[in-house]
């Protein structure tokens, strides 16, 4: 299948209160990132960030070394648009995931709902090589997934659902795990979707 393809689609002819993973206000993903308690030059890169408004709350917050990572360029080009001349201080990168080619290091890896669209071993495995690569020794990682109580596809697209065992064991090779909690995202058209966030640190 063509991901690329059919992630310019959605991103072309959706508004975002017509995608499920629309977020006014990202308050768990900015949780999990303040309990790090980071400097505000520290690296961050938000994998699948897109269209997403973490990126507007981190600038907000003083963040100003932030990297958003998405398969689509529709999505970035919507919250370029959106931050305006903000969109400047950022590093957009346009690219598959399991195909980046990380330049340096990150303190700070976070995934809200990119992760669990990798359902085959190849893709998993080439996703966590990168994460590696990228995450700083004792650097985080704070990723969001459905849970098993989740939904089982999203934007048409089969997912994989994890809990805390199966995602931990993912990423047991050289990440440990600091918690894990599950909630519940509410769509822009109230349809309730259970959701496992987990952090985890570089060793």
């Amino acid at each position: 299948m063509d991901y690329q393809a059919h992630w310019e689609n959605v991103y072309r002819n959706k508004e975002p209160w017509e995608v499920s993973w629309t977020q006014d206000e990202p308050k768990t993903s900015l949780a999990f990132i303040h309990s790090f308690n980071l400097s505000k030059s520290a690296a961050i890169i938000d994998i699948g960030g897109g269209d997403s408004k973490l990126v507007d709350y981190l600038i907000s917050e003083g963040y100003n070394d932030i990297t958003v990572l998405d398969i689509s360029a529709n999505a970035i080009a919507r919250a370029k648009k959106r931050l305006g001349e903000l969109a400047e201080s950022i590093n957009w990168v346009v690219c598959d995931i399991t195909s980046f080619q990380p330049e340096r290091n990150y303190k700070l890896w976070h995934d809200r709902a990119t992760f669990h669209f990798l359902t085959m071993e190849e893709q998993i495995v080439k996703y966590l090589k990168v994460a590696r690569q990228a995450v700083d020794h004792e650097g985080f990682v704070t990723m969001g997934t459905f849970s098993i109580n989740g939904p089982n596809k999203c934007s048409g697209l089969d997912i994989r659902q994890y809990s805390e065992e199966t995602l931990s064991a993912q990423l047991h090779n050289g990440f440990d795990k600091i918690r894990c909690i599950t909630e519940d995202h509410i769509t822009p058209s109230k349809i309730k979707q259970n959701f496992l966030f987990c952090s985890f640190r570089r060793i």
